[in-house]
């Protein structure tokens, strides 16, 4: 079945072979295990990235503590929600958040002003709980800010009586507070009601 080497030389030449050939598996091992550590570093690190973007998420919420609305001749025609930071939760910029306003006849996404809120912006205004004087931020859990939203011009008149619309806000994190504002079918002689 085997063919028997009788000459000294050629049985060198099988050893020699056969190191290569073992040198050959080495060296393809090892780049394939430099490959396979690279690839699990990167998955760490992406994994590390994508936990602490979630974790942003998910701490950095805003409570809404009371929403009241200014009534007019058929609705509502300004929304001022009364806001804090929830416990845990790291600083919030208003001036980088968003509310989305969605009622059944519009929708609008509203970016922060300073001066005045509009069809297109909200503003804030700080209340004096807890020591807060920043009117743009939320930084400690005890500090209060009215956030004004401007009905009448997002909807071209107000947020009628038995209505419903729903405020979304989003803060630089990307973490979302769903409000739902709820009108109701009659105000009596109040100037305010809670939404």
């Amino acid at each position: 079945m085997f063919e028997a080497i009788t000459e000294r030389d050629e049985r060198g030449q099988v050893g020699i072979g056969t190191l290569i050939v073992f040198i050959a598996m080495v060296l393809v091992a090892a780049i394939a295990a430099g490959v396979l550590i690279n690839t699990a570093g990167l998955l760490q690190s992406q994994a590390s990235s994508t936990g602490e973007d979630t974790q942003q998420e998910v701490a950095n919420q805003i409570s809404v503590v009371d929403a009241v609305g200014t009534t007019g001749s058929d609705g509502i025609t300004e929304i001022r929600m009364t806001i804090k930071k929830s416990a845990g939760s790291n600083a919030i910029d208003l001036t980088s958040a968003t509310v989305q306003y969605t009622s059944d006849t519009t929708s609008t996404t509203l970016v922060h002003d300073d001066d005045s809120a509009s069809a297109s912006a909200f503003t804030t205004e700080a209340v004096g709980v807890g020591g807060g004087t920043q009117d743009n931020s939320l930084t400690s859990s005890e500090q209060r800010v009215t956030l004004t939203i401007d009905v009448a011009s997002i909807e071209g008149t107000s947020l009628a009586t038995g209505s419903d619309a729903t405020l979304s806000i989003v803060d630089q994190s990307g973490a979302t507070t769903v409000y739902g504002v709820t009108v109701p079918n009659t105000f009596g002689n109040k100037d305010y009601v809670i939404v």
